[in-house]
């Protein structure tokens, strides 16, 4: 077990050590340059697209769900323990200005999720009960079939990687978070999160996007909500938070190098590391259910992504991330779950650790469905798209469920970490192989998006006059009195 466990690790310091996080940062990079910033100087454009259409006429088909329980679907599995736990062991290991490279990261990752979600849509396939797709389709699609080992290789690492991070740990989390409040039993609260499980993922795609679209706002909007409270009633702390953040990051005397060098060094380590597991940008699991949804057009479910990641890293991180480093709890010698909970505590009191527990649970259940459906896909595209073999993983997700809550996850954290790892090598891959496709639909969505508001613009000033009021004179009439006042 000594020598396996040794074997793992090795692989997982290679996997996510810097040539990983060069290889997703240099395509973040690339891609944004590519796509001239669009995440940055199309904000308005794609907010409006995807939150700003909520609000809007009802667009589609009906040939698959709709893009808001895609990305309600993609939210659930993404927003988890990562956005509690893993912004405090960031804050821990690479200090407050890890939190600012955990923003770099997501602004280039906002890029990356667009990119898989739009091949995703563009080489999707569809059969009678609607659409279905992701990284290993467009591996095989976009790259050719003799790059099929390749989406082979992602979709056995994913249907690991789904038993152990999606099924596993979530519920390992939410036994050790609820017990100190409960008095439940492990093996108690590992059967009746089995059971939700079971229930929920048996209705396929269609139940989990009805189960999520529900949950994730309630449990975005809630812990969202704790965060802006600490904000009014705290702005001193929040203000310090921020002014930290962006000091220990840009501290000039980093320069230098020495003990500041090392500083800055593992926050751009452990922030960019902390913001993919958190989005999971790059690493090609909400593209699998982005392609189920009943979009317009590849580009159109691909601004979802945009979207996924800023509500995800930029809105969820930020605020454990600040009531943290604003209450000071990240200068003791809590660590993980514990430093949140602290954190809450000082502006809420008994209340705030019961909160962070509620949040937990929330988050995590979420993550169980939602990579309950990444899973079934990736064993469907491996075994086929049949029945018998759905009802078989399903019964083996929900006892991995069971599993998690009763042992100890250290061993399974790390299986996950590295079938992550497996996942994301081919995805990448493919993304940047497929880059110029993107790319160009891109750009000719963008100029035909300048068209529409060139016309909007116009109507709108032609609106805006006033019944009777003096019209600009074009043509003979024009010149005629032009001529007049001349003479």
């Amino acid at each position: 077990m000594k020598t396996g466990s040794q074997i793992i690790q090795a692989v997982n310091g290679t996997l996510w050590g810097v040539p990983m996080l060069v290889l997703l940062m240099g395509c973040g990079v690339y891609l944004t340059f590519a796509l001239h910033a669009f995440q940055l100087t199309r904000a308005r454009m794609w907010m409006r697209e995807t939150f700003g259409s909520l609000f809007g006429k009802k667009n589609g088909n009906g040939n698959g769900i709709s893009p808001y329980h895609a990305v309600s679907s993609a939210l659930a599995s993404s927003i988890g323990t990562g956005n509690i736990v893993g912004v405090a062991t960031a804050i821990a290991a690479g200090g407050a200005g890890a939190v600012f490279w955990m923003w770099v990261s997501a602004t280039f990752g906002m890029a990356i999720k667009y990119a898989e979600i739009f091949l995703a849509v563009k080489f999707r396939r569809k059969d009678k009960s609607g659409y279905y797709g992701g990284p290993m389709y467009y591996i095989e699609e976009g790259l050719g079939k003799g790059f099929k080992w390749l989406a082979a290789v992602f979709a056995f690492s994913g249907t690991l990687a789904c038993l152990g991070m999606g099924a596993m740990n979530q519920s390992s989390s939410i036994a050790a978070v609820i017990q100190p409040y409960t008095h439940i039993s492990k093996p108690v609260c590992g059967a009746i999160l089995a059971i939700i499980a079971i229930l929920a993922v048996s209705g396929g795609i269609a139940r989990i996007s009805s189960v999520t679209s529900a949950l994730v706002p309630i449990m975005a909007g809630m812990y969202i909500l704790g965060g802006i409270v600490i904000i009014c009633i705290s702005p001193r702390d929040i203000y310090g938070a921020f002014c930290e953040i962006i000091s220990s990051a840009l501290a000039p005397c980093a320069i230098y190098g020495g003990a500041a060098g090392t500083a800055v060094r593992s926050a751009v380590r452990y922030g960019v590391a902390r913001g993919v597991f958190s989005n999971e940008a790059g690493l090609g699991t909400s593209p699998i259910v982005h392609a189920a949804a009943d979009a317009k057009g590849p580009v159109q479910q691909g601004l979802w992504g945009v979207f996924e990641v800023f509500v995800d890293t930029i809105v969820v991180c930020t605020v454990t991330a600040v009531v943290i480093i604003g209450s000071g709890t990240h200068l003791g010698e809590a660590s993980g779950a514990g430093m949140v909970t602290l954190a809450f505590e000082k502006y809420f009191g008994h209340f705030g650790g019961v909160f962070v527990a509620v949040a937990t649970v929330m988050f995590a259940i979420s993550t169980i469905l939602g990579w309950s459906y990444y899973g079934e896909s990736c064993i469907g595209y491996l075994c086929g798209n049949r029945q018998s073999i759905a009802k078989a993983y399903r019964a083996l997700f929900a006892a991995a469920v069971f599993l998690g809550a009763v042992m100890q996850a250290d061993a399974v954290w790390e299986l996950a970490d590295m079938f992550n790892g497996m996942m994301m090598v081919p995805n990448l891959i493919a993304v940047i192989s497929l880059s110029g496709i993107v790319v160009k639909e891109t750009k000719t969505f963008l100029l035909t998006e300048n068209d529409k508001r060139s016309i909007i613009k116009s109507i709108h000033k032609r609106e805006k006059r006033k019944p009777g009021a003096r019209r600009k004179k074009t043509g003979s009439a024009a010149h005629n009195d032009a001529v007049r006042a001349d003479t």
